[in-house]
């Protein structure tokens, strides 16, 4: 790839294929404001979205040391290595208050990385010295803009009108994609970002893929298989999990669009380049203690340094929805610790 293009200026989409301001925040809020209610009824103290982890795990994150000059930016400007908590997790809410997804559904698999004593202002301020970054397990995301994740938002809940519903065909398919593959153990996978994002002065994805691949054998039994897998994989067996972290960069708005996350930027047309590697030590991880942390920490691609901000009507309707959740859940369980609630008021089993 000539240096030419490792410099390619960030891009904007035409106007016309941009949601305008109105539009793009009337969509916004009503994702909020159909996520609250759903928290608030099926898990208050839960994520909406990803509630059911798999594992937390420790480990690094090592910068290379050949990377292009033009690609020296943000946590990527020098050889360093962080150390970094990942979270690996199933997509679906919470079915109900005090019950998780199965496994054994279909669902869409994440792995969302949090690096730390990250140094430099962030675009959000509540966390000071982090770099996160959230991956899925499919190259492209369910919906095109803000308006299409309002639209499936209000799909889920039963308040979609038939014209929505209509809009909303290519993302039952991507979803159908998604959901239908087999995953035997989620540290053996690949991962993208789907979304584009900064890296300085040029727009990429990224892409996390696993130095050994997933290998599935019979179907599994159990609701939880997928952290019984990492467990069996970190813990039991002792084994490392090592992955390379990956980018593809900007070519040009027909074939590496910003604002059509549902169109996948292919290898061919944008070759993958290797930025730094993430290893996961053998270890030890299923314990109330770490359950705990798992809990309390939030992972959102707006935790970020403004070199790698993320691009796009959806990264944008994640700022505020995501922000808005962790909110409501912390404020609930901060409220529940300061003024015990009647178990009318919480009605949390399950059954």
């Amino acid at each position: 790839m000539s240096q030419s293009n490792l410099s390619t200026p960030v891009q904007e989409a035409a106007t016309d294929t941009i949601l305008n301001t109105t539009a793009q925040e009337a969509a916004i809020d009503t994702i909020v404001d159909i996520d609250l209610k759903v928290q608030a009824e099926k898990g208050p103290d839960l994520r909406k979205d990803h509630p059911k982890s798999h594992a937390l795990v420790w480990g690094e994150f090592k910068v290379e040391d050949n990377i292009p000059e033009s690609l020296k930016v943000g946590i990527f400007v020098q050889p360093k290595t962080y150390p970094i908590w990942v979270r690996l997790s199933n997509a679906s809410p919470a079915q109900k208050r005090g019950k998780l997804a199965s496994d054994l559904d279909p669902d869409v698999r994440a792995l969302a990385i949090k690096l730390l004593q990250v140094e430099g202002e962030k675009v959000l301020d509540d966390e000071q010295e982090t770099q996160d970054f959230l991956l899925i397990n499919h190259p492209v995301f369910f919906v095109r803009d803000a308006q299409g994740f309002a639209n499936l938002t209000k799909a889920s809940v039963g308040q979609a009108n038939e014209e929505e519903l209509r809009s909303l065909q290519p993302t039952f398919e991507v979803l159908k994609a998604v959901t239908s593959k087999q995953v035997a153990n989620p540290l053996l996978i690949q991962y993208w970002s789907t979304t584009p994002y900064k890296l300085g002065s040029v727009s990429i994805k990224f892409s996390v893929k696993p130095h050994q691949q997933d290998t599935p054998g019979s179907l599994p039994t159990s609701e939880t298989y997928l952290r019984e897998a990492v467990v069996d994989y970190l813990s039991e067996n002792g084994k490392d999990a090592i992955f390379d972290f990956l980018v593809q960069l900007y070519v040009n708005d027909e074939k590496t669009p910003i604002e059509d996350p549902m169109q996948e930027w292919k290898e061919e047309d944008s070759p993958f380049m290797k930025l730094a590697t993430i290893t996961v030590p053998a270890q030890k991880f299923d314990f109330k203690e770490r359950k705990r942390l798992d809990e309390g920490l939030s992972f959102m691609a707006w935790h970020t340094l403004p070199e790698h901000e993320p691009l796009g009507s959806v990264n944008l309707a994640r700022k505020k929805v995501y922000q808005e959740i962790v909110k409501a859940r912390r404020k609930y369980a901060q409220h529940r610790i300061e003024e015990p609630q009647a178990y009318s008021s919480i009605l949390d089993d399950p059954q």
